[in-house]
């Protein structure tokens, strides 16, 4: 193992975009094109669309299809973002370090804790909804077994080279894509009566039952509240960019092929779902793709509809230690987080695996997982709920630095902007408009409203934590100044 070389005692003014002189990460280029690809496809298709779309249909009705659009286009629009910043400057620390160099210090160590403390809380709920579903196939072996095996076998992939996540992901994220592709094609062929023993469902279903809207635009609304959230987790296809042998190439390519196929699977499946089935139908917290099986026809759907949910929840418990894992390295490259962190695997020189930085993501993401089991009502409730309106503050200062840099770059380099935002800087400005519109929402949602108020407050702490930091920083040596 060796250390990445230590910072200066003076902090430098960060680089900038000119010099597309983000310093030589000391990690492992083992991801392949493919690796990103499938896990830019797979990242977000998991539990929230197989089973948490469910409440989605049963408050908005057919107009699901409508707020998946809205939802999708605001997470297209960000990752759009984050996309051209990354391909102009890829760096481990992703956003992180995009929101740093545009805006300061204290936006970089906030939004990067603040990412991190996400994904190591949600990481407790897919180890624990997973070890619910493998303890009903074996009953004999307790819930807390299951847990713990699943995070020693993906401790043990992440703390080997990074070409084991990749694969992890890439088989994992084709079995979620097959799924759908699958669920699809029985769907249309129901629809249209092509399936043994059916007739064509014709528009019947979208225009009865109270019509498409039959909530008003209003469950739109609440719709979009419900499903914006599912379309988390494309970030890491960034952060995992910086372990590519190319990775300005890379993450362009995986931007632009993931976001239209995902759009495509999300609102392709919210339509086949609610043109075969009546909305009524559909209840919170049951899958609607499950019905929808059952309903063609479809043997042993449930257990189908369960192994595949496994699998997503299996490879977002990966991607989260992955992610996590990387963005905690970015803070301690940027002497954010301990140095001892700094710690990889391999030759000096060679580039490895940040293998401390795995073992403290994973030893809390074991913490969140035992308040998960012994108090799920009371103090993990309160942890969930602290991190519940993070990923919009995420992308609200993803949006932000992509404002400053982009005009950053135009004037230094031009020529790094391979991948380029939309209609700048209109549609950016509409992004964030939407996201605090969103906010706004949730502040008058009453099931909302806690997550907004505790992530509010877990998002101040970190920011007086940021700020008092610098302060220190500036006390002790006046020489230090923002970044």
């Amino acid at each position: 193992m060796h250390e990445a070389p230590p910072p200066t005692s003076t902090p430098a003014p960060a680089p900038g975009p000119s010099s597309s002189a983000v310093p030589a990460e000391p990690l492992s280029h083992g991801l392949k094109q493919r690796h990103l690809t499938m896990l830019g496809l797979g990242g977000v298709i998991g539990a929230g669309l197989f089973v948490g779309s469910g409440a989605g249909i049963a408050v908005a009705g057919p107009a699901i299809v409508v707020s998946y659009l809205i939802a999708g286009a605001l997470a297209m629009l960000v990752m759009r973002m984050l996309g051209e910043m990354s391909a102009a400057m890829p760096a481990s620390g992703s956003f992180s370090v995009h929101a740093e160099r545009a805006l300061g210090r204290w936006a970089g160590f906030s939004v990067g804790w603040l990412y991190w403390f996400l994904l190591v809380v949600v990481l407790a709920v897919e180890a624990t909804a997973a070890a619910q579903i493998a303890h009903g196939w074996v009953p004999g072996i307790e819930p807390w077994a299951w847990v713990l095996l699943f995070m020693v076998v993906f401790t043990a992939a992440n703390l080997t080279a990074v070409k084991n996540f990749g694969e992890f992901e890439f088989w994992f994220a084709s079995l979620k894509v097959g799924a759908i592709v699958v669920f699809l094609a029985l769907g249309l062929l129901a629809v249209f009566g092509w399936l043994p023993d059916t007739d064509p469902v014709g528009m019947t279903n979208l225009t009865g039952q109270g019509g498409f809207l039959p909530n008003g635009w209003g469950g739109v609304v609440s719709g979009v509240l419900t499903v914006v959230f599912a379309f988390g987790g494309l970030e890491v296809v960034t952060i995992a960019a910086a372990e590519t042998d190319d990775p300005a190439r890379a993450v362009g390519r995986a931007v632009r092929s993931a976001v239209v196929r995902i759009l495509f699977f999300y609102v392709g499946s919210m339509l086949v779902i609610v043109t075969v089935l009546p909305w009524t139908a559909q209840q919170a917290g049951l899958s609607p793709y499950v019905k929808v099986l059952d309903a063609i026809g479809v043997p042993s759907a449930g257990q189908i509809m369960n192994i595949v949910v496994f699998v997503a929840l299996l490879s977002a418990l990966n991607a989260n230690l992955y992610g996590s894992s990387r963005m905690i390295f970015s803070l301690a490259e940027r002497g954010e987080a301990p140095r001892g962190l700094l710690k990889v695997s391999g030759a000096p020189g060679a580039g490895g695996v940040p293998r401390r930085a795995v073992l403290a993501s994973v030893a809390f993401g074991f913490v969140s997982v035992l308040l998960n089991l012994l108090w799920p009502d009371t103090v993990f409730l309160y942890m969930l709920n602290s991190v519940g309106a993070v990923l919009l503050f995420v992308w609200a200062l993803i949006a932000a630095s992509q404002l400053r840099l982009r005009a950053r770059l135009e004037q230094e380099a031009p020529e790094a902007l391979s991948l380029r935002m939309w209609c700048f800087p209109y549609l950016t400005w509409v992004t964030l408009a939407g996201l605090f519109g969103v906010l706004l929402l949730m502040l008058t949602d009453e099931a909302a409203r806690p997550q907004v108020l505790w992530s509010a407050g877990a998002t101040a702490l970190v920011l007086l934590a940021a700020v008092g930091r610098q302060w220190r920083e500036q006390r002790g040596n006046p020489a230090v100044t923002d970044r």
